[in-house]
């Protein structure tokens, strides 16, 4: 399946279950504000298989990332990567970098016909990463567990946390990245939401610094490069390479990539208790999965179609050129605004002609505990 033929009005690139909220670390950066205990009311299995059976609606090959939380805090996690391997998704996963994370779990897993492990490393050392996951021993597992994917045959993705804290650890763990053997560093620039809200981003002129840094990497690494949360990174590859200054292509990464993906287009996340987000990074629910299908909601739901639509943008946003390619994070646009409609702040870019307010990363408005 080639990912620049979905049709993102019909279905998602990527749709992301947050299987549980129960972790063992307590990150600093984490959007699920997770717990040490599993909530009661956490889809069942019975439940999460008739959500994997709906979402094979959408068509062949659906891609579902099974999060967390630690998804493997259930004791289900295989049996949902089997379930969905046999009705012909395409099944990943995103497990917490602790001790629960063995080899043998990780081959069951593998056997189990998982198509991806995605693993978190915030710093280029030990100390670092540890300081940041707020967990002595996690980067020590986390580099186990990729040691154990690689052996396995299982593609490693690698994703890392962009904030004041982390973004001059970004050279070091490209060398690990690279290290490791990954096929795709995957960048998260924050989303002050969860206990996220605490820590400082980095400012619009950092960002923007930063994509023109990942657009090198991504020319040469022998691994793929994506941001999330960050679409401007488009913008900035466009102009790059019109200007002649990046002409390579970044490799394959073994899942497909595409353009055009943002919160609610070609995205969707499904909570622990099944309500259904554009993005786990925009806590304002469509609809829940146990009175609604999954395609339902996300086909014709009047906050996914809103954001499908690039015209609707308001502010600098809704100004700009770039924005059928880009479109800023509706996400980080929600937490700051309160509307996922309005621009982007992270985003240095001002269209030529515009006049209008400049979004600030101020305080966040959206309590992410009271949103709908």
């Amino acid at each position: 399946m080639n990912p620049r033929d979905i049709d993102t009005t019909q279905r998602p690139f990527v749709l992301i279950w947050e299987v549980t909220q129960a972790c063992e670390l307590a990150c600093k950066h984490c959007r699920a504000d997770a717990q040490e205990r599993r909530h009661p009311d956490e889809l069942s299995t019975e439940e999460g298989k008739q959500l994997l059976q709906n979402a094979r609606q959408f068509g062949d090959g659906q891609l579902v990332v099974l999060s967390g939380g630690d998804p493997l805090a259930r004791d289900d996690t295989v049996d949902l990567v089997e379930y969905g391997t046999e009705i012909g998704l395409r099944m990943t996963l995103t497990p917490s970098g602790t001790g629960s994370l063995t080899r043998r779990r990780i081959e069951t897993l593998a056997d189990a016909g998982l198509r991806r492990l995605a693993l978190s490393v915030d710093g280029g050392s030990a100390a670092v990463h540890d300081r940041f996951r707020q967990e002595q021993g996690s980067f020590d597992q986390t580099m186990q567990a990729a040691e154990a994917a690689r052996s396995a045959g299982l593609p490693l993705q690698i994703n890392t946390t962009v904030c004041a804290e982390t973004v001059d650890q970004l050279p070091a763990i490209q060398e690990l990245v690279a290290e490791l053997g990954a096929v795709l560093w995957s960048v998260f620039f924050l989303v002050p939401v969860g206990r996220g809200r605490v820590l400082d981003p980095i400012s619009p002129e950092r960002a923007e610094g930063v994509m023109e840094w990942l657009c090198d990497v991504a020319a040469d690494a022998p691994f793929g490069v994506k941001t999330t949360e960050a679409p401007h990174y488009r913008r900035v590859a466009l102009d790059r390479r019109a200007d002649g200054s990046a002409t390579s292509t970044p490799s394959a990464d073994g899942i497909g990539r595409r353009t055009g993906i943002t919160a609610g287009d070609g995205f969707a996340f499904i909570s622990h208790r099944g309500e259904v987000y554009p993005s786990g990074f925009l806590p304002k629910s469509a609809g829940n999965v146990r009175s609604e299908p999954i395609t339902e909601i996300y086909r014709s739901s009047e906050l996914f179609s809103s954001l499908r639509d690039s015209d609707a943008l308001r502010g600098k946003c809704g100004a700009c050129e770039y924005r059928h390619v880009c479109g800023g994070s509706r996400s980080r646009a929600f937490a700051y605004t309160g509307d996922p409609l309005d621009s982007d702040p992270l985003c240095s870019y001002v269209p030529e002609g515009y006049d209008g307010p400049l979004p600030t990363q101020s305080e966040p408005v959206v309590d992410p505990t009271t949103a709908d």
